[in-house]
């Protein structure tokens, strides 16, 4: 898998950090974090990340309107979804948005790394 410049975002310290440990460990750099939607928007202007793990509720704006207003400002994007079990209608209105895949909490490090590969192949049609 090719290296990319990653920015998380989610509102849980513990998830950002697991996150940021699987995608080292995936030969992935995790260039920058954001705990809400708005803290999102600035870091991708700042960073401009190759792939944004997002999570869908947060404070202050959830992440499907982060993705939408990343995606009218960025179209080519590469947005993946970080969701609990439950949330099923909320990853469609995410992926009607741009995002390109999700991944459910708990996730595994296979499981995250195959969501990448397919989310990336989806962008690149």
């Amino acid at each position: 898998m090719e290296f990319l410049k990653v920015l998380v975002v989610d509102d849980s310290l513990i998830t950002v950090k697991k996150l940021t440990s699987m995608l080292s460990l995936l030969g992935h750099d995790v260039v920058s974090t954001a705990a809400t939607g708005q803290e999102a928007l600035t870091a991708y202007e700042a960073c401009k990340p190759d792939l944004v793990t997002m999570d869908i509720t947060m404070p202050d704006m959830d992440g499907i309107q982060a993705t939408r207003l990343i995606r009218e400002r960025f179209p080519d994007a590469l947005i993946v979804m970080v969701t609990s079990h439950g949330q099923e209608k909320m990853v469609l209105d995410a992926l009607q948005a741009g995002a390109k895949g999700y991944v459910l909490k708990p996730f595994r490090q296979e499981k995250l790394a195959e969501v990448i590969q397919v989310a990336r192949k989806r962008n690149a049609q």
